[in-house]
This record gives C-alpha cells, sequence and structure tokens, in this order.
C-alpha cells in the first residue's frame, strides 16, 4: 500500500484527526460483529519494544495487534542490542526490514524522535519522559463515552509528567477546558504548554495553571491524577514533600461537581496519591480507561498502518 508514513511522538501530532481516531475506536469496541470480523493487520507483524517494564501497554498492544488480525512481537531491553552495542538509528533500519509497525516504550523522548525518524515503518511512542500519547487517547475516548453526564472542566492534582501533557494538549484538541495543579517548580514542560494554548486560542479551550489543588478542582467534571514519583524517578525520596496537601481524597473532590469523573492511568498507589474511597467510588473509570488503551490502540495502529481500512470503517459511521 502506498501512503505516507505516521509516526505519534505526542498526541497532538494527529490533532486535527483525534475526535474520528475516539470515535473510530468507540465504535469498534460497541460493534461485537465488526469487532470479531475487522482483520486490517492482517499479514502485518507489529513491534513492541520495551525499557520500561509494563501491564496495560503490553497486554493491549499484544491483545490489539491480535484482535486486529496481526502478529505481536514483543522486544524486552535484553532481548535487543537498542542502544548498548547497536545504534537506535541502525536498529530501527534492521526492525523495518522485518515489521509493518513499532511501538516504543523507553526513557529518553529523543530515542523515540530517533527511532521514528530512522524506520521505514510507522512508530508509535508508547510512553517516554515527555509523552504518553496513547493514555490520553484511551483517556479521551473514556471522557467522551461518558461525556452526556460530563460538566465542568478537567482538572489535574499532582505532578506535571508526561501524562499531564498529553491529557492537556488532547483536552484542548476536543474542546475541554483544563485547570492543573502542580507543586512550585513541578510545572509542566512550557513549550508542551504553549502548543496546548495555541490548540486551545482555535477550539475555544482554555488552558489554567496552579498551585492550589482546590482551585483547580473546584466545579470540575472529571478530577485526573497520577503517581507523585514516577517509575525511573525513585531516588528522589524527598520529592513526595512537595506533594503535602495533592492527595485526591473525599476532602477534595467534595469541590467537584457531584457526577465528577475520576481517572488515574494506573498503577496507582493508594493511600499516597488518592484513597481507596475515591478510586472505589461510583465516580471512578479508571479500569474504563485501561480497557481503552486497547481499543484507542487499535484505531491507531489501524489509522497509521493500514488508512485506507481506517477510513472504510470510519464511513461506516
Amino acid at each position: 500500500m502506498n501512503y505516507e508514513k505516521k509516526d505519534l511522538m505526542a498526541i497532538d501530532d494527529f490533532k486535527d484527526d483525534l475526535p474520528e481516531i475516539i470515535n473510530w475506536a468507540i465504535n469498534l469496541k460497541n460493534d461485537d460483529e465488526m469487532a470479531d470480523g475487522f482483520k486490517p493487520l492482517e499479514g502485518m507483524t507489529i513491534g513492541s519494544i520495551y525499557e520500561k517494564p509494563s501491564t496495560r501497554t503490553r497486554v493491549s498492544f499484544e491483545v490489539g495487534v491480535n484482535k486486529l488480525g496481526g502478529q505481536p512481537l514483543t522486544l524486552l531491553s535484553n532481548d535487543i542490542q537498542l542502544g548498548k552495542s547497536e545504534s537506535v538509528s541502525d536498529t530501527a533500519a534492521v526492525l523495518s526490514r522485518y515489521l509493518d509497525g513499532i511501538t516504543y516504550r523507553c526513557f529518553k523522548h529523543s530515542d523515540a524522535q530517533l527511532l521514528a525518524k530512522s524506520a521505514s515503518v510507522p512508530v508509535i511512542n508508547a510512553l517516554s519522559d515527555m509523552h504518553h500519547p496513547c493514555q490520553a487517547a484511551a483517556d479521551l475516548m473514556a471522557i467522551t463515552e461518558n461525556k452526556k453526564d460530563l460538566n465542568g472542566h478537567i482538572s489535574w492534582v499532582g505532578d506535571g509528567n508526561n501524562v499531564l501533557h498529553d491529557l492537556l494538549l488532547a483536552g484542548v484538541i476536543l474542546g475541554h477546558d483544563v485547570k492543573y495543579a502542580t507543586p512550585e517548580g513541578m510545572e509542566p514542560n512550557q513549550e508542551v504548554v504553549d502548543r496546548a494554548v495555541e490548540i486551545g486560542n482555535k477550539t475555544g479551550a482554555k488552558v489554567v495553571a496552579t498551585n492550589d489543588p482546590i482551585e483547580a478542582v473546584s466545579d470540575a467534571g472529571v478530577i485526573y491524577t497520577d503517581i507523585f514519583v514516577s517509575m525511573g524517578e525513585e531516588h528522589l525520596e524527598n520529592k513526595f514533600e512537595a506533594f503535602q496537601g495533592f492527595q485526591v481524597n473525599e476532602e477534595l473532590v467534595s469541590n467537584a461537581n457531584d457526577n465528577y469523573l475520576f481517572m488515574h492511568c494506573l498503577p496507582a498507589h493508594r493511600g499516597e496519591e488518592v484513597t481507596d474511597g475515591v478510586i472505589d467510588s461510583k465516580n471512578s473509570i479508571v479500569f474504563d480507561q485501561a480497557e481503552n488503551r486497547m481499543w484507542a490502540q487499535m484505531s491507531l495502529l489501524t489509522y497509521m498502518c493500514n488508512p485506507i481500512a481506517w477510513e472504510a470503517y470510519r464511513d461506516l459511521y
């Protein structure tokens, strides 16, 4: 098939088509007949490289590729010589001769960018230190599914990390105001914020920053948090001190709208960034988010690896 190669490094790479990508995923999720017989990746092999261990990312990609008729190939850090005795660019060139698409869960965003630049097949950033676009696609899919009950902005309480970066971008792409509260000195990357503000100027969505969790969640329709210390930061023990007052608990969420949605990308450190009473409440959609990782990625993979099939299925709805 002749088509322009698409790479996904950050969710705004697909800002023009993101609403359709999400609606496509929702339709496939709810179309049992099509989900069983639709095989747009038949004859294709999708390789997934993991520098970091994973539960949701690995399982959702393997099962999703299989559902689409493709062959998933998982490559752990000790399975290949990436960045060790072989450069990222050489690895990308070699894998492109075998595979029809690559997902890469890595530490350094620059490595994901280099892999994408060097590969001749589509590359998905499955997580880097700067962006987590697949999570954002799943998150906005979950919000869209619950949109009829949504009243208020998306609120983030926690670290200015990779999940927040793509939540900001995806939120404003779909026209949602986003307010985020981070401790002083832990704000998100300013260049990413500027991109979100620029997109919001076109969609009518606002981005609001604060260091006050109560201000962020007041009248919110969504409250989102993540672990305070990310994988690879365990040595930063003093980081916890900055998050005093940032726990999402019953007192904090009382400032939100009654039908607010609670979101977390998981895994959660219960008792640290969130209490059991919140994450297990009727407002919580954290496991919907986890399931949607598979459906959103199935849409993204089809969009990138077989755009003809993606457009044909989209036109059915």
